[in-house]
């Protein structure tokens, strides 16, 4: 897209964090933003902050695990503003601890808006978005789906599939030839609420994320993930980066190029028939 002045964007997660942040800078571009969320009382908090500046934004309280509901969403964006041109599968939830202490429930709550959120969101806008000949498709994964972390290994398996997903997506509609892009978001640590993501748990799930994790006498896998998280990367930055990928059409955002060396370790090792890196992310 060469421009997106006057175009319609449709943002998931959009009542805090990264979301929030790509409906801000999207609407200062002069899009009219379709703002979805589950977390109602905050999305339509959000959304009034955005026409007081000016722009166009509508709030669609959206669970974006639920197919239905993203149907929803792009009717209501077509009723709204007549059409879409950008849609951002962001909405996310964190999720860790060991493996084989992660419960089913907690397997299908994260998978289900981690990565059934972006399925749901292909499914549902791609058509849409090939009739009208342009657009774009920008999925939030993370570094966590270009590398493999300890004690994140439902988020790491959900971010890894978006990766893939995203990839293949690109490569069938260059096939195609489509006008349609696709872009796939990775950052590393963003300073937003995604440690809290128990929030918005159903509160009918059984069974909980195990509070620890992390190895025997060190500290709870929420407390390093919040202190991680604090100190990273302003969710402004992101959506800067994000909207210059879509002018630019280019399809991986590394947020943070710093943490690039990773990418090409774990690469290098597959290759060479190495054992994977035990580390974890990086603090900065």
């Amino acid at each position: 897209m060469e421009t997106v002045d006057g175009k319609v964007a449709v943002v998931t997660g959009a009542a805090s964090g990264i979301g929030r942040a790509m409906a801000d800078r999207f609407a200062a571009a002069g899009m009219k933003v379709v703002m979805a969320d589950i977390e109602l009382a905050a999305l339509e908090a959000a959304v009034g902050e955005v026409t007081a500046t000016g722009a166009e934004a509508v709030a669609v309280r959206t669970d974006v695990a639920q197919a239905s509901e993203i149907e929803a969403l792009r009717d209501s964006a077509v009723d709204t503003f007549g059409g879409v041109h950008v849609v951002c599968n962001n909405a996310g939830v964190a999720g860790g601890g060991l493996l084989w202490e992660i419960t089913p429930e907690d397997w299908a709550w994260v998978m289900g808006v981690n990565l059934w959120g972006v399925i749901h969101g292909v499914r549902t806008f791609v058509p849409l978005l090939r009739e009208q000949g342009e657009g774009h498709v920008v999925n939030t994964a993370s570094m966590a789906g270009l590398t493999s972390p300890a004690f994140m290994g439902v988020y790491n398996v959900t971010k890894h599939a978006v990766v893939t997903l995203s990839e293949t997506l690109f490569a069938e509609l260059a096939m195609e030839g489509s006008g349609v892009g696709v872009s796939v978001l990775c950052p590393g640590w963003v300073n937003t609420r995604i440690g809290d993501s128990e929030r918005n748990r159903p509160a009918d799930l059984p069974g909980r994320l195990p509070p620890e994790g992390m190895p025997e006498d060190g500290p709870g896998l929420r407390e390093v993930l919040n202190t991680f998280l604090q100190s990273g990367l302003d969710p402004a930055d992101v959506a800067d980066q994000v909207l210059d990928a879509i002018l630019a059409k280019r399809f991986y955002i590394l947020t943070h190029p710093e943490w690039n060396g990773m990418i090409s370790a774990r690469v290098e090792r597959i290759v060479s028939g190495q054992d994977p890196n035990l580390a974890f992310l990086p603090s900065e």
